[in-house]
């Protein structure tokens, strides 16, 4: 069967053709560390890696790139000339790089406690300024950009006038137009540098207080969040790619302008299959500062937070994940997350058991009928994973399958009721599936919830010593946990919650 995916491009499901025979170039949008990880960035990233591992499953080579944004992304829905990695650094009182590697870290961090594979390249922004300032160059000298007052934008009047014509219009990706975009923009700050509200930054001027800063041929400034996408994945992938992937709410503005960025350079789409997995909710709401639903990974492994009940293994939450098709929206909740670590349990529990089975020694079947539905359980994990990645159906196919593993473990169904070769074709695809595609693994001891009971029990101690006016202890303890990035606050009522910084 040939392996579909979804195209965001043209909206239909494809039969993917690679570039290059048995060659897969994929490019992955990734964070920005200017903060801690959270639920929301899990979902892309493990989404992507059960892609990546499927095609490598499939033997394809594959590479793999997904980028830091360690610089710049100044919000085209905000202030514009605000860099977050600038702002938050103001902040925790850290030089800009210091807070990039610290947050860097805590992202590689949780992307290894869900059993994420590590890119064939990470790059960063701040690595490529020279890529970035070459193609702001190009962009320039084709006409489609302008300069003001140090700043270079993007004229997307000037590119949807040319380009239409070849079919590649600006909205191309997320079906708007530009009477959609004109009339969706907001006023922001240094709007009147614009020729047009819908222009987008290539390069922003830096300010005086603005800590960090590149020379440029526009005088010393910071790249725009757009282009170090398009710069990066054309350095390493080439012109055109096969797959760019990311979150649906990339679509727009940030993939639409990559491609007219890159169509402009390189005059062609930049890549032939665009995916986007859908959002994350929380209880039914958008996850938002506003809601204080915005779970850190740290957190979620904790369970230090107030809409969590308790505290969920990195594995829970990437089964959880995967249980929801990719481009179908995914509510969390706790009863869902309960739901989906008594459902693991059971899935791990399976495979071990199998695993644990004596091969069979039988050639033939001795209940054909059992034989037959184990073969064709097992074909359809295939297909359901070559029909766009479609993981939600793979467990729940394999969940089919867990019923007979634990017959023929419990002896209730005999050992050479299925035949040798039936046998050793359900345990070699039961683990691939499970360990090698989904990427699941044992239950073992969630440091997390450890990490929250020791920091419970000194906070314990810490209400005793104040209690007997120990102010030394108290002021020790709160002290101490500090300096290893713990942050106790008081709160009312004498009560206390913590931080990981």
């Amino acid at each position: 069967m040939e392996l579909k995916i979804y195209n965001s491009l043209t909206r239909n499901k494809e039969v993917f053709e690679p570039i290059t025979p048995g060659y897969v170039g994929m490019y992955v949008c990734g964070p920005t560390v200017s903060g801690e990880s959270h639920l929301g960035h899990a979902r892309p990233y493990i989404t992507f890696d059960v892609v990546n591992r499927y095609f490598r499953h499939l033997g394809y080579k594959v590479r793999y790139v997904r980028n830091i944004t360690d610089a710049g992304h100044f919000e085209e829905e905000g202030r514009e000339a605000e860099d977050k990695i600038s702002s938050k650094a103001f902040l925790e009182k850290l030089e800009p790089m210091e807070l990039v590697k610290k947050y860097t870290d805590l992202f590689h961090w949780g992307m290894q406690e869900f059993n994420t594979l590590t890119p064939n390249i990470e790059p960063t922004a701040t690595g490529h300024i020279v890529e970035q300032i070459e193609m702001i160059k190009k962009i320039m000298a084709d006409g489609y950009a302008y300069e003001v007052n140090g700043s270079v934008y993007f004229d997307v009047m000037k590119y949807n006038e040319d380009f239409s014509q070849k079919e590649l219009p600006y909205g191309i990706l997320s079906g708007r137009t530009l009477e959609d975009v004109v009339e969706g923009t907001r006023e922001l700050d240094n709007q009147e540098e614009k020729r047009n509200n819908v222009d987008f930054a290539l390069w922003k001027s830096a300010p005086p207080e603005h800590i960090m800063r590149w020379a440029s041929p526009w005088g010393e400034g910071f790249p725009g969040w757009h282009i170090e996408c398009s710069a990066m994945s054309s350095k390493y992938l080439g012109k055109q790619f096969d797959i760019h992937g990311g979150g649906m709410d990339l679509q727009f503005p940030h993939h639409e302008c990559e491609i007219a960025q890159s169509v402009v350079c390189n005059n062609e789409m930049p890549a032939r299959y665009w995916m986007h997995n859908n959002m994350i909710t929380i209880n039914g709401r958008k996850m938002g500062k506003s809601y204080n639903n915005v779970i850190k990974l740290t957190e979620l492994f904790t369970g230090n937070h107030p809409e969590l009940e308790q505290a969920y293994h990195p594995m829970t939450i990437r089964f959880f994940i995967l249980q929801t098709h990719y481009r179908s929206t995914l509510d969390f909740s706790n009863d869902a997350l309960k739901a989906s670590e008594k459902g693991l349990k059971r899935l791990l529990d399976a495979n071990e058991a199998l695993q644990k089975l004596p091969a069979s020694e039988v050639s033939e079947a001795t209940d054909t009928g059992l034989d037959s539905k184990i073969q064709q359980l097992l074909a359809e994990l295939d297909e359901f994973l070559n029909d766009d990645f479609n993981t939600a159906k793979v467990i729940a196919g394999l969940f089919e399958i867990v019923p007979v593993i634990n017959s023929i473990k419990d002896k209730h169904i005999p050992a050479n009721a299925l035949s040798s070769q039936t046998f050793a074709l359900l345990q070699h695809k039961v683990k691939t599936f499970i360990e090698d595609i989904l990427g699941l693994q044992p239950l073992t001891e969630n440091r997390g919830e450890h990490l929250h009971g020791v920091v419970q029990i000194l906070i314990d101690m810490r209400k005793q010593a104040k209690a007997n006016k120990d102010y030394v202890t108290s002021d020790k303890i709160r002290n101490e946990l500090a300096a290893i990035g713990i942050v106790l606050k008081d709160e009312k009522g004498g009560e206390m919650s913590y931080t990981i910084q």
